[in-house]
C-alpha cells in the first residue's frame, strides 16, 4: 500500500545556486550536500537537488508544478519576500485559497498555497468543476 509522497528530485544545472534559492525559502533546511547533489527538508518533505548540466531550463507549456503549504498568517510576508528576490511569477491565482505561483532558477514551477484538500473539496462542493463527481 502506498502511504504518501516520499520525496521530490529536481534536476538542476547549478547546484550552489539552487541550494541558495531553496535554503532562502522559509522552512527549508539543508540536510546534506555532495559534489553532484543535496538533500533538503521541509517538514516531512524530502527534496533532492540533483546536478544535471544537460537539463534545459525551458518554459513548460503544461500545468505541472509543486505546491508548498504556507499558513494564511505567513502568506503575504513570504510572497513579498519572494518578490524581493525577483522570482518569476508564472500564473495568477484563480482557485480557492491564496496561491503564489513562481519558478526556481532552473524553471521548475512552484506554488505557495494556503489551504488543504479538505478546503478545496469544500469549495468544489459549492462550485463544482464541469463533470465533477465526489467519492465519499
Amino acid at each position: 500500500m502506498l502511504t504518501g509522497l516520499n520525496h521530490l528530485t529536481l534536476a538542476v544545472v547549478n547546484l550552489s545556486r539552487s541550494i541558495e534559492f531553496y535554503v532562502a525559502l522559509p522552512g527549508f533546511r539543508l540536510a546534506a550536500r555532495w559534489e553532484t547533489g543535496a538533500y533538503l527538508s521541509l517538514g516531512d518533505l524530502w527534496l533532492c537537488l540533483s546536478l544535471d548540466e544537460s537539463r534545459l531550463a525551458e518554459k513548460q507549456p503544461d500545468y505541472t508544478h509543486y505546491a508548498f503549504s504556507v499558513g494564511q498568517e505567513d502568506f503575504e510576508e513570504v510572497t513579498a519576500y519572494l518578490r524581493l528576490r525577483n522570482v518569476i511569477e508564472w500564473k495568477s491565482n484563480s482557485s480557492e485559497g491564496n496561491s503564489f505561483y513562481f519558478s526556481d532558477p532552473d524553471g521548475h514551477r512552484l506554488e505557495l498555497h494556503v489551504g488543504s484538500l479538505a478546503s478545496r473539496l469544500e469549495q468544489c462542493r459549492r462550485q463544482p468543476y464541469a463533470g465533477m463527481e465526489f467519492f465519499d
